[in-house]
Protein backbone atom coordinates (compact mmCIF):
# COMPACT_ATOMS: atom_id res chain seq x y z
CA UNK A 1 0.00 0.00 0.00
CA UNK A 2 1.70 2.62 -1.12
CA UNK A 3 1.15 6.16 0.27
CA UNK A 4 0.21 9.48 -2.51
CA UNK A 5 2.74 11.67 -3.37
CA UNK A 6 2.02 15.33 -3.06
CA UNK A 7 3.41 17.08 -5.93
CA UNK A 8 5.18 20.21 -4.78
CA UNK A 9 4.02 23.13 -6.17
CA UNK A 10 5.70 26.92 -4.88
CA UNK A 11 2.36 28.74 -5.97
CA UNK A 12 0.42 29.97 -2.58
CA UNK A 13 -3.09 28.13 -2.15
CA UNK A 14 -5.41 30.07 -3.21
CA UNK A 15 -7.68 32.49 -0.98
CA UNK A 16 -11.01 32.62 -1.68
CA UNK A 17 -13.74 34.50 0.60
CA UNK A 18 -16.36 32.37 2.30
CA UNK A 19 -19.61 34.68 1.04
CA UNK A 20 -19.99 36.27 -2.21
CA UNK A 21 -22.08 38.78 -3.66
CA UNK A 22 -25.21 37.12 -2.93
CA UNK A 23 -24.99 36.07 0.62
CA UNK A 24 -23.74 39.86 1.31
CA UNK A 25 -27.01 41.23 -0.75
CA UNK A 26 -29.33 38.95 1.45
CA UNK A 27 -27.55 40.02 4.39
CA UNK A 28 -28.25 43.81 3.81
CA UNK A 29 -31.74 42.81 3.04
CA UNK A 30 -32.30 41.17 6.40
CA UNK A 31 -30.46 44.12 8.27
CA UNK A 32 -32.85 45.91 6.31
CA UNK A 33 -36.35 44.38 7.48
CA UNK A 34 -34.68 44.43 11.03
CA UNK A 35 -33.78 48.13 11.21
CA UNK A 36 -37.47 48.73 10.01
CA UNK A 37 -39.23 46.75 12.37
CA UNK A 38 -37.17 48.67 15.43
CA UNK A 39 -38.01 51.46 13.72
CA UNK A 40 -41.61 51.24 13.30
CA UNK A 41 -41.72 49.60 16.78
CA UNK A 42 -40.27 53.11 18.53
CA UNK A 43 -42.40 55.50 20.08
CA UNK A 44 -46.04 55.75 21.24
CA UNK A 45 -44.22 57.38 24.82
CA UNK A 46 -46.71 60.19 26.85
CA UNK A 47 -44.74 62.95 27.48
CA UNK A 48 -46.66 63.33 30.84
CA UNK A 49 -46.48 60.72 33.10
CA UNK A 50 -49.85 60.44 34.52
CA UNK A 51 -51.42 60.17 31.25
CA UNK A 52 -51.64 56.54 29.46
CA UNK A 53 -51.41 56.79 25.57
CA UNK A 54 -52.90 54.19 24.05
CA UNK A 55 -50.80 54.27 20.89
CA UNK A 56 -48.11 51.89 22.32
CA UNK A 57 -50.89 49.00 21.68
CA UNK A 58 -51.50 49.34 18.52
CA UNK A 59 -51.51 46.88 14.98
CA UNK A 60 -47.88 48.52 14.09
CA UNK A 61 -46.14 47.84 17.56
CA UNK A 62 -47.31 44.44 18.56
CA UNK A 63 -47.48 42.64 15.67
CA UNK A 64 -46.16 44.37 12.62
CA UNK A 65 -42.50 45.27 14.02
CA UNK A 66 -42.17 41.92 15.94
CA UNK A 67 -43.29 40.14 12.54
CA UNK A 68 -41.03 42.26 10.45
CA UNK A 69 -37.99 41.55 12.82
CA UNK A 70 -38.55 37.63 13.42
CA UNK A 71 -38.18 37.81 9.09
CA UNK A 72 -35.08 40.04 8.99
CA UNK A 73 -34.01 37.32 11.35
CA UNK A 74 -34.79 34.42 8.98
CA UNK A 75 -33.44 36.26 6.22
CA UNK A 76 -30.14 36.68 8.01
CA UNK A 77 -29.51 32.55 8.90
CA UNK A 78 -30.50 32.01 5.40
CA UNK A 79 -28.01 34.48 3.79
CA UNK A 80 -25.45 32.62 6.38
CA UNK A 81 -26.12 29.38 5.25
CA UNK A 82 -26.39 29.81 1.80
CA UNK A 83 -23.97 28.62 -0.22
CA UNK A 84 -23.28 30.45 -3.69
CA UNK A 85 -20.57 27.84 -5.08
CA UNK A 86 -23.42 25.13 -5.14
CA UNK A 87 -23.90 24.02 -8.53
CA UNK A 88 -27.52 22.97 -9.85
Amino acid sequence: MGKKQQKPTNQPPKREFIFQKKNYTFMFIGLAFITLGFILMSGGGSDDPNVFNEAIYSFRRIRLAPTLVLIGLGIEIYAILLNPHKKK
